[in-house]
């Protein structure tokens, strides 16, 4: 199956798209021609946003839905086929994070976690998978997470969500490329979003408020790599360097992260 470059009149499905990388590759695809549906809770920032794409020239569908809920998810889904009359492009953005520990993360808020950023996607892949089988082509981007690579401490419930999006998406690239569907898992580092409060920077290394990118230029990396027909895209790119530091050199990497990551979080041994 090969990448997309051209979207001109293709309907692609966004979740998440009410903010942040969501909403950035909403208008990206708006952008290139694409009708979009915009999926997330926050019905005003939906309408706000598919006001600002139809202001631009193109069609842009609004569609309050939480992912968690797998019956809002298959409504939601058919009323994209009904209204935009099919569905090329799913992609899942919508997330769900805090910076804490996990001695004192609720458990309800870790299942939260889970049922937004991985049966989230779960839902919306089986949501369409029937309309991208009987057209025999399709494209699936899944947001995961440079933590769904690198376990990250005072981040594990996120950290164990995301991993199990990119087990998923390794998986479902195998299993429905024969169908003519392809799957491409995205794995941000630091994009500058509202995620990323002062609550949530203070938990972070000051040295990492350097490495932030503008949600543009994630934007601009993850279209260029589905249009290169990539599996997997790390942004920005070089980050994906530490993935061969950890695979041979594992002591020294968990050295650097306890140092780097532990040092900022007072509340370790409380």
């Amino acid at each position: 199956m090969s990448g997309v470059r051209d979207f001109h009149d293709r309907v692609a499905v966004v979740t998440g798209a009410s903010s942040g990388i969501g909403a950035g590759l909403a208008r990206a695809l708006a952008g290139r021609g694409a009708r979009v549906a915009l999926v997330a809770r926050r019905a005003d920032r939906l309408e706000e946003l598919a006001r600002e794409i139809e202001r631009a020239g193109s069609r842009a569908l609004p569609i309050a839905c939480d992912v968690a809920d797998e019956a809002a998810v298959q409504a939601a889904a058919r009323r994209v086929i009904d209204e935009l009359g099919r569905i090329d492009v799913l992609v899942n953005a919508a997330g769900h994070n805090r910076h804490v520990l996990f001695k004192d993360h609720p458990t309800s808020e870790i299942e939260r976690t889970m049922r937004v950023n991985y049966l989230g996607v779960v839902h919306w892949i089986k949501a369409t998978l029937p309309a991208l089988r009987s057209q025999g082509r399709g494209w699936i981007v899944n947001v995961s997470s440079l933590a769904g690579k690198l376990g990250q401490p005072d981040e594990a419930a996120y950290s164990a969500s995301k991993f199990a999006v990119t087990g998923l998406s390794e998986a479902l690239s195998y299993e429905l490329e024969p169908l003519g569907i392809h799957v491409m898992c995205v794995y941000p580092a630091l994009v500058r979003t509202e995620m990323f409060d002062a609550e949530t920077l203070a938990r972070m290394p000051a040295r990492s408020k350097d490495s932030f990118i503008e949600v543009d230029e994630f934007c601009e990396t993850v279209l260029a790599a589905l249009g290169r027909g990539a599996y997997e895209v790390t942004v920005p790119r070089p980050f994906a360097f530490v993935y061969l530091i950890r695979l041979l050199f594992p002591r020294m990497m968990r050295k650097q992260t306890a140092k780097i990551r532990l040092s900022v979080l007072p509340d370790l041994t409380r």
